[in-house]
């Protein structure tokens, strides 16, 4: 309990502001919060100020003016973080077009590369947190009985980075989050209190974790391509499967979030490309992506805008995870 300073009403220590007159229990910690955020502000750091701001939520209470003050202040800040990214496309990227765009999806795994190699401690993040660590070795565990040692590992990393992608975006966009905690048989999940309103930053967090999930699955292809052990090729194609079903948009999967950006019309057209992976691949398991997909193109609440990039990489997602579905490997590597 603590005594408030205006009319001296205790004031229970759950409780941010003063049931009696209104004074906010962390003024003095909200006045130096704001002078950060608008400092950062001013120096054009978008992301440290979103982060800022959010953390001076945590202390208002939620239905109080200056909570939505900060929230609309939040949302302005969040539709420049898009825009910022846009401003760094390179030029013979923005010259040639579509192709020029798909281009571009696959040059930023290069920096995905540069990124793991210089601030790769986002990866081992993780690891450093104890119900990470323990529900990746319980999922492990699970796995090596039924699929072997090689499989277990394997897949486990593979969604480990799946979800990374996940708090690398986040994280890009100021918003705090959890480490990965693993269910066996699900896969994996992180938590965030704020997550994108914004539909183009949604789709940004949500496809990120497939884009970073093609990443690791190319990684096992490119192995087992330089050294023949079927081992990897295996794991790359059920990491494969794995991000590409987790492109239906449907539920919180993160292909729901990636078409909350598209128009109808993308809709449409996203849902062609996935229709043409079934026929590709003929792997029934894939009939899912389609029917749920024809079911957000025909209902749900398009986005008033188009973002080209959103669709461009659901589109490159779909055929890319869909190829590697469809490596050709021995069926007693597992072991």
């Amino acid at each position: 309990m603590v005594t408030c300073p205006r009319c001296g009403t205790e004031v229970a220590a759950a409780l941010l502001v003063c049931p009696a007159c209104g004074w906010l229990r962390f003024a003095d910690e909200l006045k130096r919060l704001a002078a950060v955020a608008e400092e950062h502000e001013r120096g054009g750091r978008v992301t440290e100020a979103l982060s800022t701001w959010r953390a001076a939520l945590d202390l208002l209470p939620p239905h109080s003016r200056q909570h939505h003050v900060i929230d609309d202040r939040i949302a302005e800040l969040s539709r420049k973080v898009p825009a910022q990214t846009e401003q760094h496309r390179p030029n013979w990227a923005k010259r040639a077009g579509v192709i020029g765009a798909v281009a571009l999806f696959l040059w930023k795994f290069k920096v995905v590369i540069a990124f793991v190699l210089t601030k790769g401690k986002l990866l081992l993040l993780g690891f450093t947190k104890g119900g990470t660590f323990f529900s990746m070795l319980l999922s492990i565990g699970v796995y090596w009985q039924v699929f072997g040692w090689k499989w277990a590992l394997g897949v486990v990393v593979g969604i480990y980075v799946h979800e990374m992608g996940h708090v690398a975006m986040l994280r890009h966009y100021g918003m705090p989050f959890t480490a990965p905690m693993f269910v066996p048989g699900f896969g994996a999940f992180i938590r965030t209190r704020y997550y994108p309103k914004e539909p183009v930053a949604e789709a940004r967090v949500g496809l990120a974790g497939p884009i970073w999930g093609l990443g690791a699955s190319l990684a096992c292809y490119l192995v087992f391509l330089l050294t023949g052990l079927s081992a990897w090729g295996a794991i790359a194609r059920i990491l494969g499967l794995f991000n590409l079903l987790n492109l239906m948009p449907v539920w919180q999967l993160d292909g729901a979030h990636g078409f909350r950006a598209l128009t109808r019309g993308q809709r449409w057209m996203a849902t062609g490309v996935t229709a043409l992976a079934l026929i590709w691949s003929a792997n029934m398991l894939l009939l899912f992506l389609p029917l749920s997909a024809g079911l957000a193109a025909f209902g749900g609440t398009p986005a008033s805008e188009p973002d080209r990039r959103a669709l461009i990489e659901y589109v490159v997602l779909v055929g890319a995870l869909t190829a590697l579905t469809m490596i050709q490997v021995p069926v007693n590597v597992l072991g």
